[in-house]
């Protein structure tokens, strides 16, 4: 039953960032743009996804269970240390750069277009990377 729910969450979320133009990179990267040309088009994109978040964590962290008993795994960790910042950081750079993130990245597959497709691979492929390193280093004593 959660696998049925999780796929109609999936296409629920890759609707909603179709109709919002999330898998534009040009609108997304004109939303970024807060220099030059700005486009907050996207700023009630945002509106709405703060707001739904916070009134899901409203509901659902005073439990400790989801909607449907299963275990609700908030993170504890509230420390801002190197790994988050650079992180946070990467994932700016390579949205400003490439228009997609991963969620709209996937959503843009459904676009036939080849731009969507080569991000998607070279997501995997740092991900991918990013687990090698982390095989590699755990063998170095």
């Amino acid at each position: 039953m959660n696998g049925v729910i999780a796929l109609i969450a999936g296409l629920l979320f890759g609707i909603g960032l179709n109709l919002a133009h999330m898998t534009d990179p040009e609108v997304v990267i004109g939303f970024l743009d807060v220099a030059g040309q700005w486009n907050p088009q996207l700023v009630f994109v945002l509106a709405g996804a703060l707001v739904t978040a916070f009134i899901g964590f409203r509901l659902t962290g005073q439990s400790g269970q989801s909607w449907f008993g299963g275990a609700l795994q908030l993170p504890t960790q509230r420390d801002i240390d190197a790994p988050l910042v650079c992180g946070a950081a990467l994932f700016g750079i390579g949205w400003g750069l490439a228009g997609y993130c991963p969620g709209p990245g996937i959503a843009a597959l459904t676009h036939g277009a080849a731009d969507p497709a080569w991000f998607m691979l070279g997501m995997a492929a740092g991900m991918l990377g990013y687990g090698l390193r982390g095989h590699l280093n755990a063998g170095v004593k």
